[in-house]
């Protein structure tokens, strides 16, 4: 069973997205990409509060 772990290896800032990438199986480019656009659409501070929340949830991968 797949889980969702923050990236260690595709990681910017906390990993969030290179891990929500990694369980996907897309390239985290891509969602980072989506991210910013859906930020910027949004007003930016929904955005950023949902990434700090994510930081706060989503626990660290045990693979390098």
């Amino acid at each position: 069973m797949k889980k969702l772990y923050r990236s260690k290896k595709n990681r910017m800032i906390a990993g969030i997205c290179g891990g929500i990438g990694e369980y996907f199986d897309i390239d985290p480019t891509l969602v980072r990409v989506i991210y910013i656009i859906v930020s910027v659409f949004s007003v930016a501070f929904p955005g950023i509060l949902v990434y700090l929340i994510l930081w706060v949830i989503i626990p660290h991968s045990n693979k390098a």
